[in-house]
């Protein structure tokens, strides 16, 4: 399917139905790939974005997973946090930009901030949504062999709540490599986000549209990679990844 719309831009472009300066050919974006690949300018970039990515993604999962145990286990702590990560949550993470900007200026703060941030909300909720959905009968023959409050937690609420937390995670990651982009778009200052404006804005649409290309198979390569580890990590539950 995907090679067929290729073919069909490229046919459109070539018979002169879409102007080739805004939408250039497939097969020339693909040469100027092979072009970025060939010359090692990707790594840089490159380098800066997954390293953002990175940081703020581990920031915004441990933080969800922690508070979410908490949310799961504890009904005060639940009945305490709720009404604010309902009014939160649904805010767009990218209209924080601003505001995180005069805060924190434009340095890898503020994207980290804002990137954890998006990571956080999918991750808490999925983890507060796996531990209370934990079958309460697990729980009560683990409290029967007098297990403690922390081996109960590691041998039968996070092994139960793990389908659901991987779930929230990789979610998580989509949104994560979006607002990193975001960020460095609206920064100025590195990475692939920021390489793609300043060449629209330069006008210089097939090296564009060239890091589009490659920041979508970064995309695709990440998803693939969490779900190979997804299923390493849940093999035991039957569930499986999509």
């Amino acid at each position: 399917m995907l090679l067929a719309l290729l073919a069909l831009l490229e046919f459109s472009v070539r018979a002169g139905w879409v102007n080739a300066v805004l939408v250039p050919p497939p097969s020339v974006v693909a040469q100027r790939v092979a072009t970025v690949l060939a010359a090692g300018t990707l790594w840089e970039p490159l380098g800066r974005t997954l390293y953002l990515l990175a940081v703020a993604y581990a920031a915004g999962c441990v933080l969800g997973i922690g508070l979410g145990v908490l949310m799961g286990r504890f009904r005060p702590v639940h009945g305490l946090l709720e009404p604010l990560v309902e009014v939160l949550r649904p805010l767009p993470k990218p209209a924080l930009l601003p505001p995180l900007m005069l805060f924190l200026g434009l340095g890898d703060t503020m994207k980290i901030t804002a990137v954890s941030l998006g990571v956080f909300f999918p991750v808490l909720i999925n983890t507060v949504q796996g531990v209370r959905g934990v079958d309460p009968v697990l729980v009560d023959v683990a409290r029967t062999f007098q297990h403690s409050r922390a081996a109960l937690l590691w041998k039968v609420v996070l092994p139960s709540a793990m389908p659901l937390i991987l779930s929230g995670m990789r979610i998580a990651l989509g949104i994560a490599l979006v607002l990193v982009v975001v960020a460095e778009m609206m920064a100025g200052t590195g990475g692939i986000g920021y390489l793609i404006i300043d060449l629209q804005r330069s006008f210089r649409v097939v090296d564009m549209y060239a890091w589009v290309v490659i920041l979508s198979v970064l995309g695709y390569a990440l998803n693939e990679v969490f779900v190979r580890i997804e299923r390493r990590a849940i093999h035991w539950s039957g569930t499986r990844a999509g």
